[in-house]
């Protein structure tokens, strides 16, 4: 008895048989943007004592 695939698994699959590097280059996109190095404490608490507060209205003319 076949079973049932619907039209987005079918094509799916021809795209993983067109292209079988797809999911390697999805792998490496997805570190490009989510995959970060651990967040350093001590450099994050520096650079936000090292911030300078900075007036409203910056682009005012009556600077």
């Amino acid at each position: 008895m076949a079973m049932y695939e619907s039209d987005i698994t079918q094509f799916l699959k021809t795209l993983k048989k067109e292209r079988p590097a797809l999911e390697s280059e999805q792998r490496e996109g997805r570190s490009l943007l989510w995959d970060k190095s651990p967040i350093d404490l001590e450099e994050r608490e520096r650079a936000a004592e090292s911030r300078v507060a900075q007036k409203p209205y910056v682009y005012s003319l009556d600077n």
